[in-house]
């Protein structure tokens, strides 16, 4: 039974890098779920490995949890498909699509078969990691540091339940800085309506005094 030492590497980011040992006789599924143990992605996702030619253009599918519609197609299935069933080169490559919701793409390589297992090792095994994969954040992969560290508050939010426009800021702001608030308006309000009125009680005094133009 041989060993094979597939080399995988992102698409968009050729700096993060894997190799794995693993059995020619155990399947793509194995690979897939290896895989994922050194990114931290769930693994639980629709994926796709495909028989790829040298130039990196897909051939036959080998799915894990396909739609109905590659079911009903036949496509071979990563649980039942071995490894050395599509092995025709030995530098045989395959182009690899995890999660097809919001994929990733991989390139995979055959770069080493190993004739002889090492007994003390449990297949696959990590031989190589280089880099580290990029986050992807949604159900089922959030950090839980950002669990913990962001906690939802059931607290009543005042800014948005009164419909708080953040232009309204400055506005607010000038007014405190000149000391106008409601109450102190209507105050003033009385005050004018007071002046108003001892202005009025005058008015007879002021007829009184200015007669004609000559006593200017």
């Amino acid at each position: 039974m041989a060993i094979y030492r597939f080399r995988l590497s992102f698409d968009d980011y050729d700096e993060v890098i894997r190799e794995i040992d693993i059995k020619s006789t155990q399947t793509f599924e194995d690979l897939h779920k290896a895989l994922h143990r050194t990114t931290g992605y769930n693994a639980e996702k629709s994926s796709s490995f495909y028989v790829s030619s040298d130039h990196w253009i897909k051939g036959d599918e080998i799915a894990y949890l396909p739609t109905q519609k590659k079911v009903d197609r036949g496509v071979a299935l990563m649980e039942k498909a071995k490894l050395s069933a599509f092995i025709e080169d030995p530098h045989q490559k395959f182009y690899y699509i995890y999660n097809f919701d919001r994929p990733y793409e991989f390139h995979v390589e055959l770069i080493k078969i190993i004739l002889q297992t090492d007994p003390n090792i449990e297949y696959p095994v990590l031989f190589k990691s280089i880099g580290e994969a990029p986050k992807i954040f949604d159900a089922n992969n959030i950090p839980t540091e950002v669990v913990t560290n962001n906690p939802i508050s059931n607290d009543f939010d005042f800014l948005n339940e009164m419909d708080f426009v953040p232009e309204d800021t400055e506005e607010i702001e000038a007014m405190d800085g000149r000391g106008i608030t409601t109450s102190e308006k209507s105050e003033d309000a009385d005050d004018d309506d007071s002046d108003a009125d001892d202005f009025s009680e005058d008015e007879d005094y002021h007829e009184d005094e200015y007669d004609s133009k000559e006593d200017y």
